[in-house]
């Protein structure tokens, strides 16, 4: 296959999440998955072997660690195609919305520059750890991508919208609740960015601060961000007290997020994008 060119309020704490987070030890370097990669999406070249890191605090910004499972990392999961029984090859996360059926995730990941036209049978397994999936699998059932990218696969406009199916009668903001959306906050951030490296069956996550690579992206130095990292969120201003942040980015813009695992980069979050994701909601 070619490749693919793919904030309201919060619902109750999810119940059983711990409130640490967990040092990291030996991730894998390299891209791999079910599908050819563009940026730092996945490609098929390997199985994923994972080594369980030891529980500790997290790392300085900058480095990569394992998280622990929280409420705030439930929100963030893995993205596969038709269903769980091939390789996780981006990553999506919870945005609140009015439907409270969204996700956000880079628009390289669900769209398909070849057919051009946006991928039809994409799943979300939020908080997916070694094939255990505590609320299951999501299914999409609408992608929603800027005409800029749909047409010109223009880096700044690298932001896709997901639309979910219910599961078991409820929404998905109604179990794991969602973040908010951030529009012109600036170049110079504090984020946290957690992502599915397709050669790990758990996820990663860093914090450092986002600077200004362009006008319209930023950028940030987090270790071993490589392929299926695509769409990680970058949250800023994480409340404990409401259970909330803000995605002020997503993993993917310049050179599909970057081609060096050691630095990423975003589409900076404009008026464009608040127009995409009022989009998304009429589109629902």
């Amino acid at each position: 296959m070619l490749p693919l060119t793919f904030v309201v309020m919060l619902a109750a704490a999810v119940v059983g999440y711990a409130t640490e987070e967990s040092g990291v030890t030996g991730i894998s370097s390299g891209n791999s998955g079910g599908r050819s990669s563009f940026g730092k999406s996945g490609e098929g070249s390997q199985d994923p072997q994972d080594q369980d890191p030891k529980a500790t605090a997290p790392a300085d910004d900058g480095n990569a660690y394992t998280p622990r499972r929280t409420e705030q990392n439930a929100r963030v999961g893995a993205v596969f195609e038709k269903d769980d029984s091939g390789d996780h090859f981006c990553t999506a996360s919870v945005v609140q919305s009015p439907a409270r059926n969204m996700l956000i995730t880079a628009a390289h990941c669900a769209f398909d520059s070849d057919a051009g036209s946006t991928v039809d049978d994409l799943v979300f397994a939020p908080d997916y750890r070694n094939g255990d999936e505590p609320t299951g699998l999501w299914k999409v059932k609408k992608v929603i991508v800027d005409d800029h990218w749909a047409k010109s696969q223009d880096e700044d406009y690298d932001v896709a919208f997901l639309v979910l199916d219910k599961k078991n009668g409820k929404q998905i903001q109604d179990v794991l609740g969602g973040n908010t959306l951030g529009i012109d906050r600036g170049f110079d951030n504090e984020v946290k960015i957690t992502g599915y490296p397709t050669s790990r069956n758990t996820p990663i996550s860093c914090q450092n601060r986002t600077t200004k690579f362009s006008d319209t992206q930023l950028r940030i130095q987090c270790t071993d961000f490589e392929g299926g990292t695509s769409g990680s969120p970058w949250l800023a201003d994480y409340d404990p007290k409401s259970h909330t942040g803000t995605v002020i980015g997503v993993l993917g813009g310049h050179e599909g997020g970057g081609d060096e695992d050691d630095v990423s980069y975003a589409a900076y979050f404009d008026e464009d994008i608040a127009k995409l994701y009022k989009r998304a909601q009429d589109e629902d």
